[in-house]
C-alpha cells in the first residue's frame, strides 16, 4: 500500500476523534477513534494483501491460482495500455486482480479449455519482472 493511504487514514482517525470529542467528550472521541482505527487497519491490510506469486508449478494472483502449464503468452502493460486492459478492452470473462495503486499490469493468456477466463490481467508495480517470470522458469513475488 502507498504511504499516502496510511497518512490519509491516520488523518481520518484524528478527525473523527476531534469531531466526536469536542461535543461528546474525550472518552467518546477515544472510542470512536479506536473503532475507526481498527476498521481502517483491517480494510487497508486486506486490500493490500493480495498475493501475486510465481513458483515452479503455479501462478497465484489474489485468491486465484493456476498451474503454469495452462499459461500462454504474458504481456507487460503500462500507462494507457494497462488502464484500457482493466476498462474498455477487457473481456467480461477475464479474471482481474485490480490494485489501484499499481500503475502497471500483466495480461496472461489462459490455455486451459475448461477455464472460462480467456486471460488474466493482474495489476503490479513491476509488470516487466512478472511477465518475464511467467514466460520463463524464474520464481518471483510482486
Amino acid at each position: 500500500m502507498p504511504v499516502s493511504w496510511w497518512i490519509i487514514s491516520a488523518a481520518a482517525v484524528v478527525t473523527l476523534f476531534g469531531i466526536t470529542a469536542v461535543p461528546a467528550g474525550p472518552l467518546a472521541g477515544t472510542i470512536v477513534g479506536a473503532v475507526a482505527l481498527l476498521v481502517l487497519l483491517a480494510l487497508l491490510i486486506r486490500y493490500g494483501a493480495a498475493r501475486v506469486e510465481v513458483d515452479a508449478d503455479r501462478f497465484h494472483a489474489g485468491r486465484a491460482a493456476i498451474e503454469r502449464r495452462y499459461l500462454g503468452t504474458a504481456e507487460a502493460l503500462t500507462g494507457e495500455d494497462a488502464r484500457n486492459a482493466f476498462g474498455r478492452d477487457c473481456d467480461p470473462q477475464a479474471y482481474l486482480l485490480l490494485r489501484s495503486y499499481a500503475r502497471g499490469a500483466v495480461r496472461v493468456a489462459i490455455t486451459d479449455p475448461r477455464d472460462p477466463a480467456p486471460y488474466w490481467v493482474v495489476a503490479t508495480r513491476h509488470p516487466e519482472r512478472l511477465a518475464a517470470a511467467l514466460s520463463g522458469h524464474s520464481v518471483t513475488r510482486s
